[in-house]
C-alpha cells in the first residue's frame, strides 16, 4: 500500500481492512504501508498504529519519489514475504473493506493469475474521466483487446506473476499499471475484473494532494499535464516501442499460472 499525506483517512481504511477481513486463524496478513515522505503528520499516525497492530508494516522514504515508484517498491516489499497471494491497493481509501476483499476472493476461488478491481461510480472531474477513456482505448488497440479500468489501484497478483511485471519496467516508471495492464493482455493471462464501487476519499478530502488538494480545478491543472505528457512518452518508450510485445510475451511465458479464470468481469 503506498501512501502520501493520508493523515486524516489512513487509520479509518486499515481498521476496516483488519475488521472486515475474511482470514482465519489459519490464515496470515501482513500490510505493509509505504510512505512516500508525506509532509504532513501521517509517518507519526502510522507508525502510533503499527505500534499496536502487529500485522501492519510501515516503511518511509528519505525523499518524495512519486506514486510510480513507491508502488513499485510496495510490491517488492510485500513480495519479500513470500505470500500466497499479493494484494495492491493504495492508501487513499477510495474502496471499502468488503470489496477489497471479494477481489481477494475472486482471485482465489477462481485461480486467477490476476484480479483487477474495475471502479464504479466514480465522482472525478470531466478530464480525469476522458483521460481513462482515452487510455482505454490507446491500450485495446496497441495490446490486442480492452483492459477494464487499465490504471486500477486495486489487483491480485499470484507472486511469480507480479515479478515477472515489475521486471519490466524502470523502477522510476511513473503508471507502472498501465505497462502491467498492456503485458497482461498481450500474454492473453488469465485475468478476471471485479466490479467494485470508488468512494469519496476518506477523511474529508476530496481529492489527493498530488493533483491540487481539497479544491477540484475546472481545468487540468499544469502538474497534472506535465505528467501526462510525460507518462504517454514513458508508455512509448517501454511498453509501445517496437519489439516490445515479443519481448514481453518471453517475460510472461513461463510463470506459474492459475487454472480456472479466463478474461470476464464478475458481478
Amino acid at each position: 500500500m503506498p501512501a502520501y499525506n493520508e493523515e486524516s483517512g489512513i487509520v479509518e481504511f486499515l481498521d476496516e481492512l483488519l475488521v472486515t477481513s475474511p482470514l482465519t486463524a489459519a490464515d496470515s496478513l501482513r500490510i505493509i504501508v509505504v510512505d512516500d515522505h508525506s509532509t504532513d503528520a501521517m509517518p507519526e499516525v502510522l507508525d502510533a498504529y503499527a505500534a499496536d497492530h502487529p500485522d501492519v508494516g510501515v516503511l518511509h522514504s528519505s525523499n518524495n519519489q512519486g506514486h510510480g515508484p513507491t508502488a513499485l517498491r510496495a510490491y517488492r516489499e510485500g513480495l519479500a514475504s513470500e505470500p500466497d497471494w499479493l494484494v495492491f491497493v493504495d492508501g487513499d481509501g477510495q474502496f471499502t473493506g468488503v470489496d477489497v476483499w471479494r477481489t481477494v476472493r475472486a482471485a482465489v476461488s477462481l485461480g486467477a493469475d490476476v484480479i483487477h478491481g474495475v471502479r464504479t461510480h466514480r465522482d472525478e472531474p470531466w478530464y480525469r474521466r476522458m483521460l481513462t477513456s482515452a487510455l482505454g482505448s490507446v491500450v485495446a488497440v496497441v495490446a490486442g483487446g480492452r483492459v477494464p479500468d487499465v490504471n486500477t489501484p486495486l489487483r491480485v497478483y499470484r507472486p511469480p506473476l507480479a515479478r515477472a511485471l515489475i521486471d519490466l519496467v524502470p523502477e522510476t516508471a511513473l503508471v507502472p499499471h498501465v505497462h502491467f495492464s498492456i503485458a497482461e493482455q498481450r500474454a492473453h493471462l488469465r485475468r478476471g475484473a471485479l466490479a467494485v464501487r470508488s468512494i469519496p476519499r476518506r477523511g474529508g478530502v476530496s481529492q489527493g494532494s498530488t493533483w491540487g488538494g481539497q479544491r477540484v480545478p475546472l481545468l487540468p491543472p499544469k502538474r497534472l499535464r506535465t505528467f501526462v505528457r510525460n507518462a504517454i512518452a514513458e508508455v512509448w518508450c517501454v511498453s509501445l516501442r517496437p519489439g516490445s510485445t515479443r519481448r514481453t510475451r518471453h517475460a510472461l511465458r513461463n510463470t506459474p499460472s492459475g487454472g480456472k479464470a479466463s478474461k470476464r468481469e464478475f458481478a
